[in-house]
């Protein structure tokens, strides 16, 4: 007969498992690391200290590392202010985000409103807004006839020469990106997000185009086109080939970039997170590809509480089992903070900043060989700012891909078939 002791781990498992948290107080901390590391050592605030540690790590071991954004991020300013900054670190292979990100992207360089964005109360009255014409997310607001001027702009951008033509969402934003820059160089406004990424070379992926004002506004090109308004309008999206693509790019992290292995920062849940993580189940368990491994540092800031049964709530843990995630080393380089990203990045990113910088004037003193003796995880932090510009590389990284597809042919054509229920000569 069992004993009510037979379920209890080993005595020397509960021993392994302690880790002391050396703590200091705030006011002997000289750095945010300090800070991170020392003054948060439990609760909440250890949660932020392992995503910070985590962060650390990834960019020491010089993983490419991609981002997952969801949230009004261009309308609320967080661009400007922590994410641009992270990208021109040269850290960040590629973006996931929403199409409502890119499209709020351009309302601070529109010509009709200089400085259109403001601040108003989140439980204030929303009935006067609407009188006022005010559009309102959360805190943020700006007229109304921001909107209209933004879907004249975008109106415009769609049709020109260079957007008429199937596409993948990374080239049509990488095309708006370059007259996004324009257009802020014409009216003195700081580089946003899109041209940041076209200047940088980082692909921008939106795992649901339909579902935002951009789009929308190519609806009603296709539309006008449909109803014989207007002659010529051929852009499409071709989401095959951007499914393939940001494949491609998870292919290149595992087999060609020197690390072989990726980090992911996920921020909100949602689409742009599902669309971050999909490369590996779609290149492992739909095309076959052997060798295929999940993120092996995932690190996430979430507010859905794990219990509502959504991929925002769901941990790296979960995500183990789907193998986007690697099995082999999520317990110990994974973390999922619940909490709202905009009151944490701006001190994370900066903690990750002044780390690069003390690791910078420390390799003028000494130099890099020296500094990565004494320092290996300095020549993580210290990688080009130029990045990695896979937009640029995307052709060859797509061939590569192909050509393993094509290697994979006898498997790939066993799965063609299924004894479906309703033969095919059947009409209904």
């Amino acid at each position: 007969m069992s004993s009510a002791h037979d379920n209890r781990l080993p005595h020397n498992v509960h021993l392994q498992a302690k880790r002391r948290v050396g703590v200091r107080r705030v006011d002997e901390c000289g750095t945010l690391d300090e800070i991170f590391r020392s003054c948060l050592p439990a609760f909440g605030g250890a949660y932020l200290r392992r995503v910070y540690s985590l962060l650390d790590q990834a960019i020491g071991a010089g993983c490419p590392l991609t981002l997952a954004i969801a949230g009004p991020v261009t309308v609320s300013g967080q661009h400007q202010t922590w994410l641009i900054p992270l990208l021109e670190t040269g850290w960040v292979a590629y973006l996931s985000t929403t199409d409502a990100v890119c499209y709020h992207d351009g309302h601070r360089s529109l010509d009709e409103h200089p400085d259109p964005i403001f601040e108003v109360p989140i439980f204030g009255d929303d009935g006067v807004l609407r009188d006022e014409k005010t559009i309102r997310v959360t805190d943020m607001a700006f007229d109304e006839d921001v909107l209209f001027q933004q879907d004249r702009f975008m109106t415009a951008c769609l049709l020109r020469p260079e957007f008429q033509k199937a596409m993948t969402g990374t080239e049509l934003r990488y095309l708006l990106g370059r007259v996004f820059a324009a257009q802020e160089e014409k009216n003195g406004v700081t580089p946003g997000l899109l041209a940041t990424c076209w200047r940088l070379g980082v692909p921008i992926l939106v795992g649901a185009p339909g579902d935002g004002s951009l789009f929308l506004n190519s609806m009603k090109l296709w539309a006008m086109k449909q109803a014989g308004l207007l002659e010529n309008y051929d852009f499409s999206l071709d989401l095959h080939a951007e499914v393939f693509e940001s494949c491609a790019y998870h292919y290149w992290g595992l087999f060609s970039h020197p690390a072989h292995s990726l980090a992911t920062l996920i921020l909100g849940g949602g689409v742009p997170k599902n669309y971050n993580l999909q490369p590996e189940p779609a290149l492992g368990q739909v095309l076959g590809l052997e060798g295929i491994r999940g993120y092996t540092f995932d690190v996430q800031i979430v507010s859905a509480p794990v219990t509502e049964g959504s991929l925002s709530s769901c941990p790296p843990a979960e995500a183990v089992t789907w193998g986007k995630v690697d099995r082999d080393t999520y317990q110990s380089t994974t973390e999922s903070a619940q909490a709202d990203y905009s009151m944490v990045m701006p001190f994370l990113v900066k903690a990750l900043l002044d780390n690069r910088e003390r690791y910078a004037r420390r390799a003028a003193e000494i130099g890099e060989e020296a500094l990565f003796r004494e320092e290996p995880k300095a020549a993580g932090y210290l990688r080009p700012r130029e990045g990695y510009r896979l937009f640029e590389q995307r052709d060859a990284l797509v061939g590569e891909l192909s050509r393993s597809v094509r290697d994979n042919g006898e498997w790939l054509r066993k799965t063609l078939r299924y004894p479906l229920a309703i033969g095919g000569n059947q009409s209904s």
